[in-house]
């Protein structure tokens, strides 16, 4: 399989014998190019790295190196995930980069969502390249590349899976995944033996939530929707049947809430909006809003407004087109 062009021949990979069959296959194509040498690979968490670097771990343990960037705008509980799974469960040679700070001043201000991605992405390759000047040995990169980003971008994939590093960082690439379909990475991702919450994770952006955490990112705003996002996953993921995706963003309003003291007192404040989106879609070409349970709407309600700076809960159910899945 070593032709960016997916032949013709190639049997859908939809079951645990295809896939172990496709996973055995692959080490040995991995320890045929890669020998004794240094492999690195930016693990973002996201199911394309992840059965990537799980693999690698396969076919050459410790001589993969992982490097996990944690850019502030990640949802709850993934970077633990990322060193739960990869480093207590699987003993990957991982570098843990807590770069929040870096990130969220350079953000500091900016609301244009394109400047905010751009800085995002430049900003992770740096701090990816600076780790990789660190290391020695490092003669190949791996990437998450999957079928869809040869067809649609010619295998570059700009943000996580680090497209466009310095020229003295361009080493030759393992890409082990790069003629699968999404669906078939999921499967190769469970007979790999990773755990459902990564292997089906929800897309999400690039960026992460800084394109959730609409206009300007501020940490109080950042964390609330952290929060928010966390709570939203948790109880529509328990529907006996869950939308395609559904996440929550912030945007760069305020709104007049209520709160009373233990008197009964009232006093008024200016607090943020949490807006609820869910949406089903075959090709993200034509997206539709399925319909929540009223009760579990409210369920979400009366948690978020919870989360302290949050006074309103909305539900967009606005279609594509006109909207766009993403708020930015």
């Amino acid at each position: 399989m070593s032709s960016n062009v997916r032949p013709e021949s190639m049997e859908r990979i939809t079951t645990e014998a295809l896939a172990t069959a496709f996973i055995d296959e692959q080490i040995a194509e991995i320890k045929a190019q890669v020998g004794d040498k240094k492999v690195l690979l930016a693990l973002s968490g996201g199911v394309d790295s992840s059965v990537v670097a799980a693999l690698l771990i396969k076919a050459i343990g410790q001589n993969l190196v992982c490097v996990h960037v944690n850019h502030g705008l990640l949802r709850k509980g993934e970077p633990e995930q990322v060193i739960e799974v990869f480093k207590n469960q699987m003993n990957a040679n991982l570098i843990y980069v807590d770069a929040t700070d870096r990130f969220l001043d350079k953000l500091a201000g900016v609301a244009d969502p394109e400047k905010k991605r751009k800085i995002i992405g430049a900003e992770f390759i740096d701090v990816f390249a600076e780790e990789a000047k660190k290391l020695e040995g490092i003669e190949f990169l791996a990437q998450g590349t999957i079928y869809p980003d040869i067809l649609e971008s010619d295998g570059v994939k700009a943000h996580h899976n680090v497209g466009g590093l310095p020229e003295e960082l361009n080493f030759e690439l393992v890409e082990p995944v790069k003629l699968l379909y999404k669906d078939e990475v999921r499967v190769v991702g469970k007979v790999l033996g990773l755990p459902d919450n990564m292997v089906y994770r929800q897309p999400f952006p690039g960026p992460g939530l800084g394109v959730r955490c609409v206009g300007a990112i501020t940490r109080d705003r950042l964390e609330a929707l952290r929060e928010a996002d966390a709570i939203v996953r948790e109880e529509i993921g328990k529907l006996p049947e869950t939308p395609w995706q559904y996440f929550c963003a912030i945007p760069d309003i305020q709104s007049t809430g209520i709160k009373y003291d233990a008197n009964g007192k009232g006093e008024r404040y200016m607090g943020w909006a949490v807006v609820i989106r869910a949406v089903n879609t075959t090709d993200a070409v034509k997206v539709t809003v399925p319909e929540i349970p009223f009760a579990t709407l409210c369920k979400m309600r009366d948690q978020i407004v919870q989360i302290p700076g949050v006074n309103r809960v909305l539900w967009d159910i606005s279609e594509k087109p006109v909207a766009t899945i993403e708020w930015e």
